[in-house]
């Protein structure tokens, strides 16, 4: 068995002998980068918001026979429900 270790623990290791500057590590571009990133992506979203706003869309009263049952299900799908108080009772068998 080989008991020969490839690293030395960390108590036998020095201090590091040479520091280096936060910018020139590049790990930290990806730290500072990455969350820089979003922020810009944000504002510009935010400023083609503002300045290209959507039109808004009215949809036209249905004109044929043909487009009613679509026009009349969109109605009574953005009705609200009857309260318990208004529907009539169920028949009973």
């Amino acid at each position: 068995m080989n008991t020969r270790r490839l690293t030395p623990p960390l108590a036998e290791a020095g201090p590091p002998t040479t520091r280096t500057a936060w910018w020139r590590v590049p790990t930290m571009w990806f730290v500072i980068g990455g969350p820089l990133a979003v922020i810009v992506a944000s504002f510009t979203t935010l400023a083609l918001a503002i300045l290209n706003p959507d039109p808004v869309y009215s949809a036209p009263p249905a004109r044929t026979a043909g487009e009613m049952p679509a026009v009349q299900g969109r109605n009574h799908a953005a009705t609200p429900a009857p309260a318990e108080a208004d529907r009539p009772a169920a028949p009973r068998p």
